[in-house]
């Protein structure tokens, strides 16, 4: 796509008017097939991390294929599949949505049906390749809520779930043997311990798994330090009789044998090889098997009591699938789209589908969960569920956001949910939440935002003032049990980490910080008491102090090179800076991280040398020295639309005046690096977060800044887009004339009103309303008065 020439000036910008556009045919009716646009393989390629299995929006069970574990079988992705490598080990019981580390997260109890004798143990070097099988994506299915494949051995698999159980049909060849294997040792982070129990005269298999270090960090993940583990139990029954069966330990087979235990410890690679337990039950040659399995992170009853009430008896998997498409149908209908392509439509709704993939409920059908103390606990009156696992530094700059823009009193249950993990913790709110767990990764206290955004957002089910004032608490008061845990490397330090000397310095030093850089630190640290201060406002507390605080990124902001830059405890800048150089910060560069102050656009563009100058450096973040756009990532001093920290920087063009570079950039970001198939995302969906970020793209607006609830608005990609907030508030935003020709906006009106301002007021999203864009192939003056740029906080 070309684009304006970027020396043209508001002198030259005169408005277009429209062309006369053909009304789009409405294609999402009440009751529209939304679902049938969903393509669960888009992102699962490597880089998006992304799994097809069936699932339920936000739900407990995930079944999904996994083929990780030795070199025969490792595909090298983090949620164990990969589209390149169409090789499965078995079908694991729980998923996270996109991280990016590998080893990656949950993966639990892979269970593969297996068409051959079980004559050695299915663990090792050599005989893990044996008990894996290879297939084609031509016999591979995925829609949501169900999952079907059919095996090179011949044998098909079909998986459907509900919230915590699922049905499973595994169709054998005829004269073949029929197994079903139970790695219950095998998840993608390794074990602690597991468990298994078969039952032949009852038809049943039962079990769990001790796990929980997530990404691989043993030190962090729990075992040794009893705060991220977790147990998962899982009960199986069949409709078939089971006329064989027997268990392994590590490289010991032992046939007729009903129990055993054993882990296979944290380490990766080679050195687990051989190691982990688990049991097979066999059922006549050529059958046709049915098992439901229900799942609960709180005890083997909990389990069972989840399969019984969520699965009918004799519950078959077309049955569970068709319901869970409907859910799924009704969870999508919230946003209702008019016009575009095919494929714009299935890269929408499918964005849509990702981000509501997390959180994930974690209390079991009777209220029960097991709480980040390793105690169980019961929801708290009125709230309906408990939810688990944040990865906070990711979902707070645009999946969150989602989560209340669309279902506010889900919102409102999470909010409850991680102020219930941080009373158990200590106080603790911590980063990164694995289940109930705190892993201490990545930086900052995202928390903060989180939590203030919902209630900018309306938000209100859940104990805004308690949260508000333990938020508060750890921000401003030193708490020992959030110092380095030991054995780990900085950035493994829990909520916030040398705080006291932050204060002190007013900025996180490199050298003193225990974080994983200062710089980042200081900005995440900055904009996270910013959206405290707006919270302070909104709960009538007091605010004056935090606000300020929202301020301390100009310390380390040197003006000597125009850079976030990283300072030692004495003052000194680190040495050796560059704008590439990721030094003082996290999964990023200083030319990234530079422009993460959506709290004063302003205060960094006067840092700069002016809006003017501002504006054209941004030009330069987002385009090579020839003038070419540079956003698809591979550059440390270009955008990387595949990664946090950047995310908002597209639209920070409208608070610099220049509100049609905004629609230009976001337009092109949307146009070439999301889209159909298995490469569709940019990067790891971390939850949800780039999916999240397409939705608000694609719709045309997005959030300005976490803790405040104005929307940014951009180009829009569809003619028209209609929400239906979960609280009964509609929002309608209007393109008549969009497409990629006519990709600027002309004129504004907000509820039939001339509208000049690039932004939208709190209002909209609160109490609802229309907005309506003119759109023309050129830029125009729209929104470029100072009057008419989004204001800081």
């Amino acid at each position: 796509m070309r684009v304006a020439a970027l020396g043209l000036t508001l002198a030259l910008l005169t408005p277009v008017l429209p062309a006369t556009a053909t009304p789009p045919v409405e294609l999402t009716t009440a009751t529209a097939d939304l679902a049938s646009y969903v393509d669960p393989f888009v992102g699962s390629r490597r880089d998006g991390n992304t799994w097809p299995g069936a699932v339920r929006p936000f739900g407990m069970i995930s079944w999904s294929p996994t083929s990780t574990r030795g070199d025969q079988t490792s595909t090298g992705a983090a949620n164990g599949y990969q589209y390149d490598v169409p090789r499965v080990r078995g079908f694991s019981l729980t998923h996270v949505n996109g991280a990016g580390c590998n080893p990656g997260a949950a993966g639990d109890v892979p269970i593969l049906p297996y068409a051959g004798e079980v004559d050695s143990s299915p663990t090792g070097d050599t005989t893990d390749a044996k008990y894996a099988n290879n297939f084609s994506h031509d016999e591979e299915s995925a829609r949501p809520g169900r999952y079907s494949v059919k095996l090179d051995s011949g044998v098909s698999t079909d998986l459907a779930v509900t919230t915590r159980a699922g049905v499973g049909e595994f169709a054998f060849p005829a004269g073949k043997p029929a197994n079903l294997l139970f790695r219950v040792s095998n998840s993608l982070n390794g074990s602690e311990d597991a468990e298994i129990t078969i039952d032949p005269a009852g038809r049943k298999v039962t079990g769990s798994v001790l796990t929980g270090a997530f990404c691989g960090r043993r030190a962090n993940g729990g075992i040794n330090n009893r705060k991220s583990y977790y147990r998962l139990y899982f009960s199986a029954t069949f409709d078939q009789r089971i006329v064989a069966s027997g268990t392994w330990k590590d490289r010991v087979l032992s046939p007729g044998s009903l129990h055993t235990t054993g882990g296979e410890g944290y380490a990766t690679g080679a050195d687990r090889a051989g190691k982990g337990s688990g049991g097979y039950v066999g059922f006549a040659p050529g059958s046709a098997v049915r098992m439901k399995i229900g799942i609960s992170y709180v005890s083997l009853a909990g389990a069972e009591l989840n399969r019984a009430a969520e699965l009918r008896k004799n519950a078959t998997v077309d049955q569970v699938a068709t319901d869970g498409y409907r859910q799924w149908n009704d969870e999508l209908k919230a946003v209702r789209v008019t016009g575009g392509t095919t494929d714009q439509r299935s890269t929408f709704y499918t964005a849509l589908y990702h981000a509501m993939l997390q959180p994930n409920i974690f209390n079991d059908v009777d209220g029960r969960y097991l709480g980040s103390d390793q105690r169980i606990h019961r929801l708290a009156k009125g709230q309906r569920a408990q939810y688990g696992t944040f990865s906070g530094w990711d979902q707070y700059r645009a999946q969150i956001q989602l989560l209340a823009l669309l279902k506010p009193e889900l919102a409102g249950d999470y909010a409850q949910s991680l102020f219930h993990f941080a009373q158990q913790n200590k106080g603790i709110w911590d980063r990164w939440l694995h289940n109930n767990g705190a892993t201490h990764v990545m930086t900052g206290d995202p928390s903060a935002p989180t939590l203030a955004t919902f209630a900018a957002m309306g938000v209100r089910n859940f104990d805004a003032l308690g949260a508000y004032r333990s938020l508060l608490r750890q921000a401003t008061v030193q708490n020992p049990e959030a110092e380095n845990d030991g054995g780990c490397p900085g950035q493994c330090t829990g909520q916030r980490p040398a705080l006291d000397r932050y204060v002190d310095l007013k900025y996180a030093p490199q050298d003193a910080c225990h974080c994983w850089g200062g710089a980042a630190e200081t900005l995440e640290n900055s904009l996270a008491d910013h959206s405290l201060a707006m919270w302070a406002k909104r709960l009538g507390e007091p605010s004056a102090a935090m606000a300020d605080r929202g301020t301390w990124w100009r310390n380390t902001f040197n003006p000597a090179v125009g850079y976030q830059q990283a300072r030692s405890a004495d003052g000194s800048w680190v040495p050796g800076f560059t704008p590439s150089t990721d030094r003082g910060f996290a999964q990023g560069t200083s030319a990234t991280y530079t422009w993460m102050v959506p709290q004063d656009v302003s205060g960094l563009a006067q840092a700069m040398g002016g809006p003017d100058t501002a504006a054209r450096r941004l030009d330069g973040f987002f385009h090579d020295e020839a003038g070419n756009w540079a956003v698809k990532g591979g550059s440390p001093v270009r955008y990387d639309p595949g990664n946090e920290p950047g995310l908002h920087t597209p639209w920070l063009y409208n608070a610099l005046g220049t509100p049609w570079k905004t629609q230009e950039t976001v337009r092109e970001i949307v146009d070439t690096v999301y889209g159909v198939g298995p490469s569709g995302l940019p990067g790891n969906d971390d939850l949800g977060t780039m999916s999240a970020w397409y939705v608000f793209a694609a719709i045309g607006f997005f959030p300005q800044t976490p803790g405040r609830a104005e929307l940014l608005l951009g180009s829009p990609l569809f003619p028209r887009v209609e929400l239906r907030r979960g609280n009964g508030v509609r929002l309608v935003v209007e393109a008549p004339q969009t497409s990629d020709a006519n990709q600027y906006v002309q004129s504004a009106r907000l509820n039939g009103r001339v509208h000049t301002s690039s932004w939208l007021p709190e209002s909209y999203l609160l109490r609802g309303g229309r907005i309506t864009l003119a759109m023309g192939p050129s830029p125009s003056s729209w929104g470029t008065a100072p009057a008419d740029r989004p204001r800081d906080y």
